[in-house]
C-alpha cells in the first residue's frame, strides 16, 4: 500500500526530551501528569548509582551526552530537560547544557536549578526557604547552587535520605506537613528540591497554607519548558507558578527538527 506517513498530529504542542535518571521512579509520571494536551514527553535515561553522594552525581557527567544522543534522533526535539536537580547542583548549571548540546546542538536546555531560578524570579522571591529529601553534604551543593544565582537562601533542611526510589515513596501528607514546618516566616517562596519526590502533586495544597508561591523541581521543569517553547496552553491544580502571564515566554533559538 502506498500510505503516506505524516507526524504533524503527533506532539502537535511541543516535543520535550527528557533525560531521568536510570533509578529514577517518578519523573516521567509526574511531568506527564503536568503536560497539556499536544505537548508529549521522549525519555532516556543517565546511568547513575546509589547511594546519592556528591560523588555519585558527579559520575553521570559522563553518560549525559550519550542519552542526550538516543533522544528522537533524526528527528529534533523543541526541548531538552535534565531531570536532576542535585545532579546539575553537582555538575553545574553550564556544564550540563554544554554536555546535552553537543548532542542536541541548538536546542533549548533546562534543568531543575534553572527552571527553579526562572520560577522564582518570576514570582520576584529573593529570600527562598528550601525542602529537600537530601542528605546534609549535597543539601550544601544546592545552597551554593542557588546562592550563586544571587538568592537569599535562609533555611535548606529536609529528610536526610540518599536513595532516589525511597524519596519516591515519601507519602504526600509527609512532604506537606515538612514543607510547612521547613518554611521560614520570612521568606517569599519556598522550593521544594528533588524530581524523585512527588512534590508537584501537593504545591496547591501548601501554597494555601503558607500563602505564598510555593515551586517544586518538576512543576519548575514543565513550566520553563513550555515557555522556552513558546507554548502558553494552561495547565490547572499544580500551583500559581502556572497562573502566571506567559506573555514574557522565552525566545526560542533556531535548532533543527524535522518535520514530515
Amino acid at each position: 500500500m502506498d500510505v503516506q506517513y505524516e507526524l504533524e498530529n503527533i506532539a502537535p504542542g511541543g516535543r520535550i526530551g527528557l533525560l531521568a535518571l536510570a533509578t529514577d521512579f517518578n519523573s516521567e509520571t509526574d511531568l506527564r501528569r503536568m503536560l497539556p494536551d499536544g505537548v508529549d514527553l521522549f525519555t532516556n535515561r543517565v546511568l547513575n548509582a546509589n547511594p546519592l553522594t556528591i560523588e555519585n552525581l558527579r559520575a553521570m557527567a559522563g553518560d549525559i551526552t550519550r542519552a542526550a544522543t538516543g533522544i528522537l534522533p533524526g528527528l529534533g526535539v523543541d526541548v531538552m530537560i535534565y531531570g536532576c536537580t542535585s545532579g546539575t547542583a553537582a555538575i553545574g548549571v553550564d556544564e550540563v547544557q554544554r554536555l546535552v548540546q553537543a548532542a542536541q546542538p541548538g536546542v533549548p536546555v533546562t534543568n531543575p536549578i534553572a527552571a527553579a531560578t526562572a520560577a522564582l524570579q518570576a514570582f520576584e522571591a529573593k529570600r527562598i526557604s528550601v525542602l529537600t529529601p537530601y542528605p546534609v553534604d549535597v543539601n550544601a551543593a544546592v545552597l551554593a547552587s542557588f546562592e550563586g544565582e544571587g538568592f537569599d537562601i535562609l533555611n535548606i533542611d529536609g529528610f536526610g535520605m540518599d536513595d532516589d526510589i525511597e524519596m519516591t515513596g515519601l507519602p504526600l501528607a509527609a512532604i506537606a506537613e515538612a514543607a510547612v514546618q521547613v518554611c521560614d516566616p520570612g521568606a517569599d517562596a519556598l522550593f521544594i528540591s528533588c524530581t524523585a519526590i512527588r512534590a508537584a502533586s501537593i504545591a496547591d495544597e501548601v501554597e494555601k497554607k503558607l500563602g505564598k508561591p510555593v515551586t517544586t523541581s518538576n512543576q519548575a521543569l514543565v513550566w520553563h519548558a513550555l515557555r522556552l517553547m513558546n507554548n502558553t496552553s494552561t495547565v490547572s491544580g499544580f500551583g500559581q507558578l502556572f497562573e502566571l502571564q506567559t506573555d514574557a515566554a522565552e525566545p526560542k533559538p533556531e535548532k533543527s527538527r524535522r518535520h514530515s
